[in-house]
């Protein structure tokens, strides 16, 4: 990424200003200074674009400290693919970098994997396919006693483990699902003692996400901070659960019942 010309297009700023002012900042200038006593080296940009400008650099250079720390550990898996490493240079957020790290982060012990140690990682794949069997007879297939998988209901309820965490760690279906929450959701904020505190208006507080404006988005970081603000996004589920499904099957599918359930745990994952 070259950092100045993606600055200069994101702020509509010549690419020789943009320069100067990083050179600036780096040499350990403040923004007032450079705001008041530098105009000529940036055109008079004032104190509010410099620190715009101040803070997107070191959002940039932590964007491309991050991809090379995570290409680098997904490399030494040896699961660092060409198709892998385009898509983390292309990402323009540090939340799209970590989605896709997502799937290779050293994992702690979850269901899923507990599910896997037993063996019930080919019933999730069969599951997704589908069969003529009942989903009975399928989930009796991997009852193990050595395994401690004792009836097939066991043996269902860990391959549904394993496609829960699967959907949970899936970059494009998280992106699509943040998208879904950005466009229908609600930021909704309560408080019990905020009266006469400056949060006294967001103590039974509500706005849809895609209208919310940034100040509030602050007031409501701090009040939550402060341990005076409850905020939570709440979302319609049904509209995330289609997604869900659609990403793993194609309706009409044999065990339509079994992977809503899987998606209504995924969900509750992301």
């Amino acid at each position: 990424m070259n950092i100045t010309e993606t600055l200069a297009q994101e702020l509509n700023l010549r690419p020789e200003y943009v320069e100067n002012v990083i050179s600036l900042l780096d040499e350990g200038n403040t923004i007032p200074f450079i705001a008041r006593y530098r105009k000529e080296m940036h055109g008079s940009m004032d104190d509010q674009v410099i620190r715009q400008l101040s803070d997107r650099v070191t959002y940039l250079r932590g964007l491309e400290k991050r991809k090379e720390d995570v290409m680098h550990a997904i490399s030494e898996q040896g699961k660092l693919t060409d198709a892998l490493k385009k898509s983390i240079e292309n990402a323009d957020t540090l939340t799209a970098v970590e989605d896709l790290y997502l799937p290779f982060r050293p994992k702690r012990k979850t269901r899923a994997s507990a599910a896997r140690a037993k063996g019930l990682e080919p019933l999730a794949t069969r599951l997704i396919v589908g069969t003529k069997q009942s989903v009975e007879a399928l989930a009796q297939e991997f009852v193990s006693a050595e395994q401690e998988v004792n009836t097939w209901q066991d043996a269902l309820s860990g391959a549904m483990d394993i496609l829960a965490e699967d959907c949970s760690v899936n970059a494009a279906l998280r992106g699509h699902l943040r998208a879904l929450i950005r466009n229908t959701g609600e930021l909704v904020s309560s408080g019990k003692e905020v009266e006469k505190t400056v949060y006294e208006k967001y103590g039974a507080f509500s706005s849809p996400i895609r209208r919310i404006q940034s100040h509030q988005v602050l007031a409501l970081n701090r009040g939550e901070r402060e341990k005076l603000l409850k905020v939570e996004v709440v979302c319609d589920d049904e509209p995330a659960l289609q997604l869900i499904c659609r990403s793993v099957f194609r309706k009409p599918h044999p065990y339509e019942k079994q992977l809503t359930e899987m998606a209504q745990d995924a969900w509750k994952r992301l």
